[in-house]
């Protein structure tokens, strides 16, 4: 079984061994610069993670939020998934950023993870577009965005390492989620979310 759980600091300890072993990253590097995931120490790769995650609870308002999901599978936590709201209360936007440890790759679960925040961010917060960014040679994120209906929605640059790279960009519409949204994801705990958000 899959699960997306609030990224607690307590979930944050248990991942944390993932990401200090070197896990996150990947070759070709999928993320662009500044990301702790290039931290060569380990323990300062840790830090710089955790610090990112607790900056980005700091800023929260109905326009612009970040919700940290830590995934978990089979009861071992393999990674994360964030579901971030970009002009939400304008427009209704977000975006995801995820990463999956080394060890569980090309096993389907990026795509699952992503399908569960879809569900969560169209079903459970009524966001009416979802987006995505690939540096061009992700195959795996670009085929995952491909699969699950998101239209090519250009392309930009972007730095890792310091040096440029191009991005693919994908686009989501509700209408098009709509018509292959699945009925086996289970979503809790969503109302005081929305609440909270509605409110700040």
């Amino acid at each position: 079984m899959l699960q997306l759980r609030a990224a607690t600091d307590e979930m944050l300890d248990e991942l944390s061994d993932v990401v200090r072993a070197g896990k996150a990253s990947a070759d070709p590097a999928p993320y662009d610069d500044p990301m702790s995931f290039y931290e060569a120490d380990p323990d300062l790769r840790v830090a710089k993670w955790l610090q990112a995650i607790w900056r980005g609870r700091g800023v929260l308002n109905a326009q612009s939020w970040r919700l940290f999901f830590v995934v978990v599978a089979d009861d071992e936590p393999i990674g994360m998934q964030d579901v971030i709201g970009v002009n939400f209360t304008t427009f209704g936007t977000v975006t995801t950023f995820s990463w999956v440890s080394a060890d569980h790759r090309r096993r389907g679960i990026g795509h699952e993870m992503r399908s569960a925040a879809l569900h969560l961010a169209f079903d459970g917060l009524a966001a009416t577009e979802a987006s995505s960014e690939a540096f061009v040679d992700i195959h795996g994120s670009n085929a995952i965005s491909r699969g699950l209906g998101y239209e090519p929605n250009g392309v930009e640059w972007a730095t890792r390492h310091g040096k440029p790279a191009l991005m693919n960009r994908w686009r989501l519409a509700r209408d098009t989620w709509a018509t292959q949204r699945r009925d086996n994801i289970q979503l809790r705990g969503v109302e005081p979310c929305r609440t909270l958000l509605s409110r700040l």
